[in-house]
């Protein structure tokens, strides 16, 4: 299954492609993105398991938050 979105909000660009547990990316603006294994916040990069989609979704929107992102 391949799902490829991208919305264009007033905080920036948001961008959603996933393939598999390891074929994914989930990018906010310059703030946070998630792919392949690693996620980045600012300019730290740390590793990610995935465990699931949802996790992955909680993950990601927690560090936009923290971030000072609004995906709403």
């Amino acid at each position: 299954m391949l799902l490829h979105e991208m919305v264009v909000l007033a905080e920036g660009k948001l961008e959603i492609s996933f393939q598999s547990a390891t074929s994914y990316r989930l990018r906010f603006h310059d703030l946070v993105e998630y792919a392949g294994g690693v996620r980045r916040v600012g300019g730290r990069r740390l590793p990610y398991e995935f465990r699931s989609v949802e996790q992955l979704r909680y993950d990601f929107e927690r560090d936009v938050e923290a971030a000072g992102g609004r995906l709403a």
